[in-house]
């Protein structure tokens, strides 16, 4: 599974991903690899170069892996990023050659009495219930916001451990 967080432009200079999250499933799982933007004026390319490195091990532990997602959120952002910084070792390209957009297979597939094919919309539809009682895009975000404001070490550990 692979899903981004990140900084609207409106709220930043630049369309900014404050965290990359990837997990494996199946027969032999992973744990939940988390990377997130460091602080300060390199943080996001410091972000970036750590994703790719989580990328690369997941490669190398696991194969040509399908990275699992929704809608185009994820792909826009990967070339985006591609364009703003390169891909030094072709890492990012096999991530785009190996995304799987669950969204138009879902389409494809069944024909649902929704308004919306959102992920929350859908999720909710099939009675998924989250497990966490904090947790969604905007509440993520707004603890990125609070780490990068705090100069304590403990309390931005403690907000980016949340996001």
């Amino acid at each position: 599974m692979f899903d981004l967080e990140g900084m609207p432009p409106h709220l930043d200079e630049l369309d900014e991903i404050y965290l990359w999250g990837m997990q494996v499933y199946g027969k032999r799982p992973s744990t939940f690899i988390g990377v997130t933007a460091g602080f300060g004026a390199d943080g996001d390319l410091e972000g970036w170069m750590a994703f790719l490195d989580a990328a690369k091990k997941l490669f190398d532990d696991f194969g040509d892996i399908p990275f699992v997602h929704w809608h185009h959120y994820e792909k826009t952002h990967i070339k985006q990023y591609i364009d703003r910084y390169g891909d030094p070792d072709g890492i990012a390209a096999r991530v785009l050659t190996n995304l799987l957009d669950l969204l138009p297979i879902t389409k494809s597939s069944i024909a649902l009495p929704l308004p919306s094919y959102s992920l929350k919309v859908v999720e909710g539809y099939v009675g998924f219930k989250r497990t966490q009682d904090e947790y969604g895009g905007s509440w993520a975000m707004a603890q990125f916001i609070l780490a990068t404001e705090t100069e304590d070490e403990g309390e931005r550990n403690l907000r980016m451990s949340e996001s």
